[in-house]
């Protein structure tokens, strides 16, 4: 255990005094948020304002189409025929023709462009001809439009769960982003340190520097201390980051808080000359009824986590995911000796942790379904799996025994990683088979 804990505090210290570590842990969540920012402000500066005409002859839908930041919508008298001979000079993006027949020809109407279509535009269009002429229907009928704004109701519902303990509110939004937050966090963790481990272990290797290792302290406990040094870190880093994150929400919240949630009153002020401003203003007084802003709102979801679980849940199967993985990693930087070598090995390792991410998005819409259930036992997929899944609620005992089950199959991973590695460390000049492994994993001594 003394020689375990030599080894785990050279690997600590040496990695959190790295000028890439002290960088690193304060810029983190900076340049993560500054990233995704970029990716809006991006997104949004490459939008462009699309230029539509339309060729209405059944004159029904003049002034239906509303022009909105991003699109602006013309209406012309001429031909089509004469329309599409001039569509190159006119500068525009689209030309939407709208037969006299409509009413009796929904599937008469016809969008021409030099380019395709963005699937936005091409539904928006849609939406809009199907919505005007369900309401030429509705009137024709005798169903007034006041009668049809009047029908028109916004719901929205608070959801609450029944448990031994009482009514609780929950939120799905809330539960959906911090579960796949969490496991996302653990498949990159388990990436980025579990190769930390295997290079560490390659490079000592590789420089020979192993041999006089370990003439003094067992292979085993050489290759315990790497990765708990190394899990050690990486705990070490977010919790950091979660304390800088949280001073930096603090802070910009006081700041510009008020700003960007602003009260309803002010919300209304800056709607008022948008597009679509009266279902802005009636969903804004609806808000106000309630005394809930947007940012309230947010808080309020964020609020009905389980976050003392979620926490605790989070830093076990963090621990537990890492340490099983990179005790594989440990097995593979033991047995190879260039990155050359390194491919072939981590495809079996990575494979069950790919798919685990891969599927979360289906866990996510039945977090309680066999599927979520049996992924979230297996030792493998558990830590992805299981911190999705938590958010939405799961028994206690569920989480009991998928702990136990993780526990087991990290003790097993680690035993099999260790006989790979007490061999393979002093293994030199040739290059490993699948068959090779196995046999050292029998060998004895």
């Amino acid at each position: 255990m003394k020689n375990i804990f030599l080894v785990l505090k050279r690997e600590y210290l040496t990695r959190v005094r790295k000028k890439s570590f002290i960088v690193m842990t304060i810029l983190g969540p900076l340049l993560i948020g500054a990233f995704y920012g970029f990716i809006g402000w991006t997104a949004m500066s490459s939008i462009s304002l699309k230029k539509v005409e339309v060729i209405d002859e059944s004159n029904l839908f003049k002034g239906k189409f509303k022009n909105t930041e991003e699109l602006s919508y013309t209406y012309s008298s001429q031909s089509l025929d004469a329309a599409k001979k001039y569509f190159s000079k006119s500068k525009q993006d689209a030309l939407v023709y709208i037969p006299k027949d409509i009413m009796e020809n929904p599937k008469g109407v016809k969008i021409f462009s030099e380019k395709s279509l963005s699937i936005e535009l091409q539904n928006g269009i849609e939406k809009t001809i199907e919505n005007e002429i369900e309401n030429i229907k509705l009137t024709e009928a005798g169903i007034t439009q006041k009668v049809l704004e009047d029908a028109k109701m916004n719901v929205s519902t608070e959801t609450i769960s029944l448990s031994a303990e009482g009514e609780k509110s929950n939120s799905a939004v809330a539960a959906t982003i911090i579960g796949y937050i969490c496991a996302f966090l653990i498949y990159i963790t388990v990436f980025i340190f579990g190769v930390q481990v295997m290079r560490s272990v390659m490079e000592e290797k590789t420089s020979r520097i192993v041999e006089v290792i370990i003439s003094s302290i067992k292979p085993f406990e050489l290759m315990m201390g790497k990765i708990i040094g190394v899990a050690l870190v990486g705990l070490t880093q977010f919790t950091l980051w979660i304390i800088l994150s949280f001073a930096v929400t603090t802070a910009a919240t006081a700041m510009f808080g008020e700003k960007f949630a602003g009260s309803p009153q002010q919300r209304m002020e800056q709607v008022k000359n948008m597009p679509q401003a009266q279902e802005i203003e009636k969903q804004v007084k609806k808000e106000s009824s309630k005394g809930v802003g947007l940012y309230g709102r947010a808080m309020k979801a964020v609020q009905t986590l389980p976050w003392v679980t979620i926490l605790v849940c989070f830093i076990f199967y963090f621990l537990g995911g890492y340490l099983l993985y990179s005790a594989l990693f440990g097995a593979v930087g033991s047995a190879v000796d260039s990155e050359t070598d390194v491919q072939q090995f981590m495809l079996p390792i990575t494979l069950p942790i790919i798919f685990a991410i891969a599927i979360a998005q289906f866990v996510i819409r039945e977090p309680d379904g066999n599927l979520a259930f049996w992924t979230s036992m297996i030792p493998f997929t558990s830590p992805i799996i299981m911190m999705v899944r938590i958010p939405f609620g799961v028994p206690a005992w569920q989480i009991i025994l998928s702990m136990v089950i993780l526990t087991g199959g990290f003790i097993g991973t680690t035993w099999l990683a260790a006989r790979i590695y007490r061999v393979g460390i002093l293994m030199f000049g040739k290059k490993p088979t699948f068959k090779e492994i196995g046999k050292w994993i029998f060998y004895k001594g």
